[in-house]
Formats: C-alpha cells, structure tokens, sequence
C-alpha cells in the first residue's frame, strides 16, 4: 500500500430529498501488486446494504450504475490469471453502464449483492477531474478508458493532493487544455506505465496494444512474454492463436506509418532469390586490446598515430577493462581522435562548465514552478521510475540511497535540458547505464551519452523513423541471407521481425550480460566492417535459431517465446564472429543488390540485381575498410576458444572484387 485515507465518502442519493444525500464513509487507497498498481476504494462497513442506494455522479449529468449478471461473473472472471484473489476481480466482473441523469429519482440495483467497492488498474485510467466545493472539501472523479465515469469521492478529511502526487509516480498526469480542472493521462509516449503489465489475452490482444504504444510493450511486455505465452498456447480456441497476414500488414502499417515489409512479391519490392553468397568463411576473434598496445600506438603528445589500426584490433577482440575509461570517449566521439591530452584537458574543462550550467537549470527550478511546466514534470517522473529499476542487480546501482543512482537520475535529467524537444524516453536509462559504469564519473558519462545519442535518436522520435528504417533494412539483409526463412516467418505472421524490435531500440541491452554489452557495444561503435553492423548481428541470431524455429514448426507464440528466452543465453564471441562472417560473405558476392550495398555502404556502381554473374571486369569500390581483414600479428582465439598464434590471413577469403 504506497498511499492511504480514511475519510473518502461517497455523496450518493435515496432519492428522499433532492438536496440531501446519502453519505458512505470509505477508505481509498493505491495498491502496488507485482504486476499492476491499482487504485482501491470500499467503504468502512462492508456490511452497508446497498440495494436501496443509487451511486450518482453529483457532479455530471450521468449516473453510473455497477450490476454484476452471473453470466457476465461466469464468463470474464474466468479470464483472470488463477493466482488473483477474488476481491482483485471485481473489476473484472463487474460491468459499467451510463444512464441518463435521473434527478434524484430512487432506483435500485438488480443484484442485491453487489458492492460499492470499486478497484482499477491505472493502465486503465484516462482521466481525473477536481473540484474544490463550497464546503472547503476537494473531491475528484475517476474516468476510466471506456469512458465510464467512477463515483465521485470527497475527501472530508484531507486534500486529494497526496493522492495526486502518488499517482504520478506511476503515470503522467497533464492538464486538460480544455479545462483545468481535468487531469489527463498522457498516452503519447506515455512511458511511466509500469512494466509489468499482465499478459491475460491472445497474442491478437498483444498485437492491438503493441499498435498502441510499441515502447511499453517491447520494454515491459516482451520481456514478461513467457507467462503470457503459456497461457495463450493452452487456450482451446486455436484460431485465435492465427490472424490472416493481411490483418497482421494492417496493425504494423497503423503503429509505424511507413513502414513496408512486403509479405509477397509487389511493386516497388526488389525481390531477392536464388542468389548465391557462397560459403560463410571461418572467422577468429583475437584477445582483447591490452594497455600497451594502446600506448604504443600513441605519440609523446597523446595523439592516436593510426586511428584505423586501433579500431580494427578493437573490432577484433575488444578492450581491456581498464582501457575503457579512456577508449570509450574516442570510440564516441566525445574525443576527437587526432587531439592532444592537452586538448583533451582543455576540451573536458569546457563541457564540465557546459555540463554544470545545464544542470543548474533544473536543479533551480522551484517547487511553483514546476507546478507550471507539465513536460518537465512528465520528464522527471518517468526517470525517477526509470532509474529505481535499472541494473539494480548490478553492484554499481544495487542497494538502496546508492550514489550511481543519483548520477543516473542527474545525468538524465540534465539531458532533457540538452534536448527539451526530445526529453527523456523509456529505454534512455539502457544506454547510459553501462556508459556510467565505465566513466565513473558524471561529466564524462553525460557527453559520452550525449554522442551515443545522438547515434540513436531517430529510434526514440515520436515518428520511429530510426526503427521504421531498421526494421526494414532487417528485412532486405535476412531475405538475401535466407529466403527460406523469411518466407516460413512470413507464413507464421512473423514476418515483420517485430520479436527484433527491442534488440534494435537499445542495442541488445537486455539479450546479453552486463558484462557482454560493454564487449559488443565497442566493437559495434568502431564502425567496422561496414555500416549497419548491428544489423548484421541481428541476422546471425536469426540465423543461429533458424533450424529449431523451422525444425519444430514454431508458430507465431512459439516465436515469440523463443526469440524472448534467448535473452542472458547468447554467446558473445560466437555471435560477433558470425555477424563477421555474413558481413565478408556479402561483399563478396558478386551480384549483391544495390539495396543491400546501400545498407552496408558498399559503393558497387557496377553490379546490380539484373547484372550478368560474374561478368563485371571494372571492379566495385568497396565503401568500408578492407585493411580490417589484413594481417594482425597478434594472438587470436576462434570462435571455439583455441588460441591460434599466427596471423590471421589463411582463411580470410580475398575481399579483392571480381
């Protein structure tokens, strides 16, 4: 019970007397269950007959009057998880029904039984509307998302405001433009609902939500995806387990406008079959970079003396721990890579004071005033309950008053002053996590988070151009890769890769450890071997479950449930090294789709999808870094975790186009 008052009555009316009314004493409080927080009134005498009373809005022209039917108590009841209490049903169970203002007239309920007591989820509120009576009492209503208006409650003992307050920990609360008495829940980009929402409805029903708020479905619902597909794979109706494809098309094209991942053959889709990549070639990772690598590749004034050799050890075997620190800010962008420590020290000294005036922007902003600025207030309730739940496993952010929580939440705060238009949005906590973690230290995490930003902005606009784009690039590259599998996707209404989408919104944060991110988070800001290597990694995940997912027919919630159990499961190593390989296998065909070059950016002017196998004799310039796949004589561990000493040159195939 996170809030709690004595004294909420309801002001309901027998009908006796127009200007009297019927007083029920109750008490209300805010319940946080494991999975939802739900808002819980019921009188102090839950003995009170009520067959007599009629609950009318006093305040509104309409009456809600709560009847339960056992045919209705029968048959959505029933669609609660077993593990609920009774009393959590009643929401459930009951039904809402408006009716027009009856003017005092007495009318009883149908069901003798029913109680006053009302219950409901957040998730299902749309609106809170208060006044301030003559009396010098407050009292508010409740409208949920159906339009149905709860009874109003009067606070004789106390101001709603604690009440407010308490609620907008859980969501965002605006003020209505139209009128100020009216408190809106905010459903655009309303990323303070709680994660853990229940999955108690088909995959249909997940679908209809994911249309809503793609965010909060694949940051909460996806990751608590395994119960619900229990459940969903024991219901006796299996047709509606399967929607037609065309229905599928619709959701996805609604939710992300734009977005054209063809489940056939149509114009304007440059169709991909048949084209031979060859053999994905063995490929080795090597240790990781040590600190006298590092220092030998720097001259006596701290510039970096071959920018792309170190990356390319980078991209090969990672770094050290304790170079990260300082790796990390070049790797960013926060370090140019061909400036001085001189520079450097001048450079931090400027963004510390940057860094500093900003915070101070909000740090000095009064209670009175924030009371007047409602995106700053959304902004700040959503980090606050962002950051009480991020990598709280991790020692750096566990227990209870740990200061890497409070640099979490100034770092983030003092971002939506950096970028007020885009603020703070579910999924940001993820990325600047691990940065602070490597940093320790407020100022260097914040600009490295900023240059990490600014590499992923377009994922978290309003529009999702960023994840529009991805996921259907995603698309072209695993239909080259595999055209197979893409078609047995598609048959399942998987082809949209919307089980990918978390993977692509924050970089793999919550599929691999800790530890793993930091790896596969360097190796990806080098850069290297070509664009859109993030992508790539994608594909050989993909690739690596394809034979189970085919092998044992997995259908729509079987994927689902699959792609979802992989998270803390993948190997690293093995991943990289093959994502490397379909990277080397691409730019070695000879016929790759301009489409697929544009994504990798590979600049092959000469051969495209109609081209004749084979038969170029100009060449193609290939737009990435072919010295990556030069000798690196340095130790090298294969993807099976041999050592290998040699340099590795053997069984890299010659990337020297045809």
């Amino acid at each position: 019970v996170v809030y709690e008052q004595e004294g909420v009555f309801i002001h309901s009316s027998c009908g006796k007397n127009d200007d009297q009314d019927s007083l029920i004493a109750g008490i209300l409080r805010v319940i946080e269950k494991e999975n939802e927080v739900v808002v819980d009134w019921r009188p102090l005498d839950e003995t009170l007959d009520t067959s007599n009373i009629l609950c009318a809005g006093k305040d509104s022209s309409s009456v809600v009057e709560w009847t339960q039917t056992p045919k209705e108590k029968c048959s959505r009841g029933a669609d609660r998880p077993s593990s609920y209490e009774a009393e959590w049903d009643m929401v459930t169970t009951v039904s809402f029904k408006k009716k027009p203002h009856s003017n005092g007239d007495a009318t009883t309920h149908a069901n003798g039984e029913s109680k006053w007591s009302f219950l409901f989820s957040l998730t299902d509120l749309k609106s809170i509307k208060q006044n301030k009576e003559g009396m010098g009492w407050s009292y508010l209503v409740f409208c949920l998302k159906d339009d149905v208006k709860l009874p109003a409650l009067h606070f004789h003992r106390g101001d709603s405001k604690p009440l407010i307050k308490c609620l907008e920990k859980h969501v965002a609360l605006n003020e209505s433009p139209d009128d100020e008495r009216v408190l809106l829940v905010k459903t655009q980009k309303s990323l303070s609902q709680s994660f853990e929402n229940l999955f108690d409805e088909p995959s249909y029903g997940l679908l209809q939500k994911w249309k809503k708020d793609p965010y909060i479905v694949t940051m909460g619902k996806f990751s608590k995806v395994t119960n619900y597909i229990v459940g969903s794979l024991r219901s006796s109706d299996p047709s509606n387990q399967r929607r037609p494809p065309s229905e599928m098309a619709d959701f996805f094209n609604d939710t992300i406008p734009g977005l054209k991942i063809n489940q056939q053959e149509e114009p304007g889709f440059e169709v991909i079959t048949r084209i031979d990549l060859g053999k994905q070639p063995e490929v080795s990772r090597r240790e990781p970079v040590s600190p006298e690598e590092w220092a030998k590749n720097m001259d006596s004034e701290g510039r970096i003396l071959d920018v792309d050799y170190i990356k390319r050890l980078i991209f090969k075997g990672g770094l050290c721990h304790t170079l990260r620190k300082e790796a990390w800010k070049f790797l960013l962008g926060y370090f140019p890579w061909n400036s001085t420590k001189e520079e450097r020290a001048n450079l931090q000294k400027r963004k510390t004071d940057e860094y500093f005036r900003m915070k101070l922007q909000w740090k000095s902003v009064s209670e009175e005033q924030e009371k007047r600025n409602s995106r700053l207030r959304d902004y700040r309730s959503l980090i606050e309950k962002d950051v009480n739940r991020t990598d709280r496993t991790n020692k750096f952010y566990e227990g209870e008053d740990n200061p890497g929580l409070i640099l979490l939440h100034d770092i983030l705060m003092t971002y939506c002053m950096y970028d007020f238009d885009l603020g703070y949005v579910q999924g940001m906590s993820d990325l600047l996590s691990p940065v602070l973690y490597v940093m320790e230290n407020e100022v260097d995490a914040f600009w490295c988070f900023v240059s990490y930003m600014d590499q992923m902005h377009q994922n978290f606009e309003e529009q999702m151009q960023g994840m529009k784009t991805q996921l259907i690039q995603l698309s072209h590259l695993l239909r080259l890769l595999d055209s197979g599998f893409c078609s047995y996707l598609e048959s399942q209404d998987s082809g949209y890769l919307y089980f990918c989408f978390r993977w692509l919104l924050i970089r793999f944060k919550r599929e691999f450890s800790f530890q793993d991110i930091l790896r596969l988070w360097e190796v990806m800001w080098t850069e290297l071997p070509c664009q859109n290597f993030h992508l790539l990694l994608c594909c050989a995940i993909l690739e690596s479950e394809k034979q189970q997912i085919m092998d044992k027919h997995y259908g729509f919630n079987e994927i689902l449930k699959h792609i979802n159990e992989l998270s803390m499961k993948i190997d690293v190593e093995y991943i990289l090294c093959k994502a490397e390989a379909i990277s080397m296998q691409m730019m070695n065909c000879k016929e790759l789709p301009q489409t697929v070059s544009e994504i990798l950016g590979i600049e092959n002017s000469s051969v495209t999808p109609d081209s004749d196998t084979g038969e170029d004799e100009s060449g193609a310039e290939l737009n990435c870094p072919t010295s990556l796949y030069q000798s690196i004589s340095t130790p090298v561990v294969a993807a099976n975790g041999t050592r290998d000493g040699a340099p590795q040159t053997a069984e890299t195939p010659s990337l020297t186009p045809v």
